[in-house]
């Protein structure tokens, strides 16, 4: 997707991230969850290649202020050929959460993925925020790997997202040092 300006009472600009984001994504990232994991794990999978999309949203004077990441999951059984993403992580800057940047950085990022034939995302987060964007617990329940229960859900972003469950998953390195 193109560069899309986002209209509330915060105005901000999402893009693609650039190399020289990279630093502010991290401090950001840090910020947000009040530990170096989450960062780490985004260096991690950029640095091993395994970044599928990567955005921020950019408010008028240049500062990053949201970001999200989807990396590489690998399907292994009768879905093996299915493109696999996970969500993780998303973040806005403390301050202006709550005003719809995080939401329209998911929304415009998985058009992003839909639109490159991703077939299937995953993520882990609060059941209570993630259904607004379609992942689904019950759908998840058809996805064998390292996590589950009801933070765990899935987006089938096609037909073969859709009919090639149940699969089993296998996430990118990095994810192993979230334990």
């Amino acid at each position: 997707m193109t560069d899309a300006p986002f209209s509330s009472e915060h105005v901000a600009t999402l893009r693609t991230v650039q190399p020289e984001d990279h630093s502010a994504v991290r401090a950001l990232v840090e910020k947000c969850f009040k530990r170096d994991l989450e960062a780490d794990l985004v260096d991690d999978l950029r640095n091993c290649g395994m970044l599928v999309v990567e955005k921020v949203a950019v408010d008028p004077s240049g500062e990053i202020v949201a970001h999200v990441a989807y990396s590489r999951v690998t399907g292994a059984g009768p879905g093996h050929r299915l493109n696999i993403t996970c969500l993780a992580p998303v973040c806005v800057k403390p301050g202006i959460q709550g005003r719809g940047i995080g939401a329209y950085l998911i929304r415009e990022s998985i058009d992003d993925l839909q639109g490159m034939g991703e077939d299937l995302v995953l993520v882990l987060g609060d059941p209570n925020y993630y259904p607004r964007f379609g992942f689904d617990a019950e759908v998840a329940k058809k996805v064998s790997g390292p996590f589950a229960g009801p933070v765990f859900m899935a987006l089938p972003l096609t037909a073969q997202g859709r009919d090639g469950l149940p699969i089993e998953v296998s996430y990118a390195t990095p994810f192993q040092k979230l334990g």
